[in-house]
C-alpha cells in the first residue's frame, strides 16, 4: 500500500469513527429519561411504635411489612404531624402543617359534615395528577364527607373506602350508625373485612393503573378501634366487642396479610424496580397497641403520641437494610414524592417538608430539623404544643406545665429537666411562639377563650 492510499484510509477510519461517535450522542440525547418512579404510600391507623417484628413486637408476626426493612430503610426518628387521624391526613394531602388550614387540627368526629378539606387547597393527588400520574386510593379518607371534600374532588382518579374515622369491619357503618362505605362518590354494600376489601380494591387499581406512573395511597383503618378479627364476622355489632391486646394483634396480623398481597403485586417486574413502596401510620398507637420505649399513647404530644414506625422501599437507590435516624415527618413525603414526579406546589402554598431521598440514599449527610406540633381538642376546649429542636424535645401544657427532654439519652421522656435547664425551656418557647405567628391561631386560647382563625 502505497502512503497515499494508507493517508486516504486513515482519514476514512477517522471520519467514520466521528460518525459513530455523533451518532451515539444522538443516541444518548433522544434516548427517553428513566420512567418515574411509581409510589404506593401505606398508612396504617393508630398502629404503636413498638407494634412490628422489625421494631421489636415480642407477640406480633409481621413478616410482609418487616420484608420492607430488609429491602429498604427503617427510619428510628419519624413523626406523623399529629397525635390523631385527620390532621395528620391533611399534612399529607396538603405537604404543609394542618395548623395553616383552619379546622383541620382535630379528628373530624362521626356526623359532623360541614367539617373538610377545602376545595382551595391543592392537594397531592392533585399535583401528581397534574404530572401525569394516574391517582387511586382505597381506605380511610377523614378528610370530609360533602361531596367536594371527598378524594374524587381532591385528585384521585379512583377510590374506594370509608369517609369516616373508623367503623364496623363487617357491617360498615360508622359509630353513629351511618353506613360509611363507597366506590368513588357513591355509597355501596358489599360484604367482607375491611382490611381484605381495602388490599382487594387496591390491587384491582394496581391492575388497571400499572401502563402510566401511578400514586396509590392504601389508608388501612386497621388496627383502630372497635376491635374486630377476621373471625369476628358474625357479631351484631362491631363497636360492642370486648376491646383486648389478642384481637389488636389478629387486627395487625390482617393488615399485614394485606402489605404482602400488595408486595406481590409489587414485586412483578418492571414495578418493582422502579416503584417506591413507604409504609408508616397515622399517629401512635391507642391503649392496646405497644408504643415501648416510648412514653404514652395516641392523642399526646409525648413520644408514643406522635413517633410511629416507617419504612420506605425503592430497589436501587435506598441501600438494602439500611437504618436512618434522620429526624423526618409525615408532610416530608409530599415533598418527596413531588420532587420524584417533577411536580412543584402552588406558589401561595409553599412546602413545609423536606425531600426525604437525598438523606435516605446516602447522598446527603444527615440534617437537624426543627418540628412544631399543636393539638387543639374541642372537647376540652384547651390546645397543647411541642417542638423537636435536634436531640431536645419540649412540651407546652395547658395550665403552664412544662418539660423538656433530652430524646438521645431519653427516649422513653421519663426524666423531665425544664427546672435545670430554664434558658433552654424558653429558647424553646420562643421557638414554639414564633412558629405560631406564621400559621393559624389555634381555635382556642390557653384561657379557653375561643379566637378566630385564619387561613394561612
Amino acid at each position: 500500500m502505497c502512503i497515499t492510499d494508507f493517508l486516504r484510509l486513515r482519514t476514512m477510519t477517522s471520519a467514520a469513527l466521528i460518525a459513530c461517535a455523533l451518532l451515539a450522542a444522538n443516541a444518548i440525547l433522544a434516548a427517553p429519561a428513566p420512567a418515574r418512579p411509581n409510589v404506593v404510600f401505606i398508612m396504617a391507623d393508630d398502629l404503636g411504635y413498638g407494634d412490628l417484628g422489625c421494631y421489636g413486637a415480642p407477640d406480633i408476626r409481621t413478616p410482609n411489612i418487616d420484608r420492607l426493612a430488609a429491602q429498604g430503610v427503617r427510619l428510628t426518628d419519624y413523626y406523623a404531624n399529629a397525635p390523631v387521624c385527620t390532621p395528620t391526613r391533611c399534612a399529607f394531602m396538603t405537604g404543609r402543617y394542618q395548623q395553616r388550614i383552619g379546622g383541620m387540627e382535630w379528628a373530624i368526629y362521626p356526623g359532623i359534615t360541614t367539617t373538610g378539606l377545602p376545595g382551595a387547597e391543592t392537594t397531592l393527588a392533585e399535583m401528581l395528577r397534574d404530572a401525569g400520574y394516574a391517582t387511586a386510593m382505597s381506605g380511610k379518607w377523614h378528610l370530609g364527607y360533602k361531596p367536594e371534600h371527598q378524594p374524587n374532588a381532591q385528585g384521585f382518579d379512583r377510590f374506594f373506602g370509608l369517609l369516616s374515622g373508623n367503623h364496623d369491619y363487617f357491617h360498615h357503618r360508622e359509630r353513629m350508625g351511618m353506613a360509611d362505605l363507597y366506590l368513588d362518590e357513591k355509597p355501596i354494600e358489599m360484604r367482607g373485612y375491611s382490611t381484605e376489601l381495602i388490599t382487594r380494591h387496591a390491587l384491582d387499581f394496581l391492575r388497571q393503573i400499572e401502563a402510566r406512573p401511578f400514586f396509590l395511597y392504601v389508608a388501612y383503618n386497621a388496627p383502630h378501634f372497635p376491635y374486630q378479627t377476621p373471625d369476628d364476622a358474625d357479631a351484631p355489632d362491631g363497636y360492642l366487642l370486648p376491646a383486648s391486646r389478642e384481637r389488636y394483634v389478629k387486627m395487625v396480623e390482617a393488615l399485614d396479610a394485606g402489605v404482602g398481597q400488595l408486595l406481590a403485586a409489587l414485586d412483578r417486574e418492571p414495578l418493582r424496580a422502579n416503584t417506591l413502596v413507604i409504609f408508616t401510620s397515622d399517629n401512635g398507637g391507642d391503649i392496646h397497641a405497644r408504643n415501648l420505649p416510648l412514653a404514652k399513647t395516641k392523642g399526646t404530644l409525648w413520644e408514643g403520641g406522635i413517633r410511629v414506625p416507617c419504612l420506605a422501599r425503592l430497589p436501587g437507590r435506598i441501600a438494602a437494610g439500611s437504618v436512618s435516624s434522620q429526624v423526618a415527618i409525615t408532610m416530608d413525603w409530599s415533598a418527596t414524592l413531588l420532587q420524584l414526579a417533577g411536580a412543584k406546589p402552588p406558589r401561595d402554598r409553599p412546602l413545609d417538608g423536606i425531600d426525604l431521598l437525598p438523606l435516605l440514599t446516602g447522598q446527603t449527610p444527615p440534617v437537624e430539623r426543627t418540628l412544631f406540633w399543636r393539638r387543639v381538642d374541642q372537647r376540652e376546649i384547651k390546645t397543647h404544643r411541642a417542638v423537636r429542636s435536634g436531640n431536645w424535645k419540649y412540651i407546652d401544657e395547658p395550665g403552664g406545665a412544662r418539660y423538656l427532654y433530652d430524646l438521645a439519652r431519653d427516649i422513653g421522656e421519663s426524666r423531665d429537666l425544664a427546672a435545670e435547664q430554664p434558658a433552654r425551656v424558653e429558647e424553646l418557647k420562643t421557638k414554639l411562639d414564633t412558629w405560631e405567628t406564621s400559621i393559624a391561631p389555634s381555635l382556642y386560647s390557653q384561657s379557653g377563650r375561643q379566637v378566630p382563625v385564619r387561613k394561612q
